[in-house]
C-alpha cells in the first residue's frame, strides 16, 4: 500500500482522544500544537493532560468511551492499553467516515503519524508506513542534525524576499529563477555567515 503524503490544516477542527497516558500524551501535545480543538476520554490522565485541561487548552471528560463520542469529530486517536477498546474505536470511526490511528497498531490507521524535524516553519516527516518507526526515528536524528535550528531563520527571510517579489512587477520567469536561487545552499550559507540579518528592500539587493 501505498500512503498519501500530505502536511494537513487542523486548526479549530475538533479532534478526539481517547487515552490519557503516556501514550496518548504525545498525540495531544501535537494536536495542540497544530490549533486543533481537542476533546479527551480517558478514566485519568497524565499530569500534564491533567494541567492542559485545567488551564482550558484541551477537555477531559474522565470517562469511558461511547460511540456518540465521534459525533462532529474530525479525527480520532485511540491511545487506550486495551487493543479491543481501541479496535472498537477505529471501526466505529470507519462507520462514520472519520480519519483514526490507533497508536502502535498499523492495522487499525488510516493515517500514520510520521517522524518529524522541525525547525520554525519548516517540517521534515519521514514514515516507513508503520514497518518500522525505530528507523523512521533514526533518520529523524541524522536530519536534525544536518537541518539546524538556523533553517528556521533562514526559512523565515525566505517567505519574507519571496513575498516582496510577488508585490513586485518582475518577470514571472526571472522570480522563479530567483526564488531557486535564493533556497540553494550557497545562498544559505551567505545567509548564516551573515546571522541571518539580511535586509531586503529593493529588488537589486535581491539578485
Amino acid at each position: 500500500m501505498t500512503l498519501f503524503p500530505m502536511f494537513m490544516k487542523i486548526e479549530g477542527r475538533s479532534c478526539l482522544v481517547v487515552g490519557a497516558g503516556t501514550i496518548g500524551e504525545p498525540k495531544i501535545s501535537s494536536l495542540l500544537a497544530s490549533g486543533a480543538s481537542v476533546r479527551v476520554v480517558a478514566f485519568t490522565a497524565t499530569a500534564a493532560v491533567a494541567e492542559w485541561a485545567k488551564t482550558g487548552a484541551i477537555t477531559w471528560e474522565a470517562r469511558a468511551f461511547t460511540s456518540t463520542d465521534l459525533e462532529g469529530v474530525f479525527l480520532v486517536i485511540a491511545a487506550t492499553n486495551s487493543r479491543d477498546v481501541n479496535a472498537a474505536i477505529f471501526r466505529e470511526a470507519g462507520q462514520r467516515n472519520i480519519l483514526c490511528n490507533v497508536v502502535d497498531d498499523p492495522e487499525y490507521c488510516d493515517f500514520y503519524y510520521p517522524a518529524v524535524v522541525r525547525r520554525g516553519e519548516l517540517q521534515l516527516a519521514i514514515s516507513t508506513n508503520g514497518h518500522s518507526p525505530a528507523l523512521a526515528q533514526r533518520i529523524r536524528r541524522e536530519l536534525e542534525v544536518q537541518f539546524g535550528p538556523e533553517y528556521g531563520d533562514w526559512l523565515e527571510q525566505l517567505g519574507t524576499i519571496r513575498q516582496q517579489l510577488f508585490a513586485s512587477r518582475i518577470d514571472p520567469e526571472k522570480r522563479r529563477h530567483l526564488l531557486h536561487e535564493l533556497a540553494s545552499r550557497e545562498a544559505f550559507e551567505r545567509a548564516r555567515s551573515a546571522g541571518f540579518n539580511i535586509e531586503v528592500t529593493t529588488l537589486e539587493k535581491i539578485s
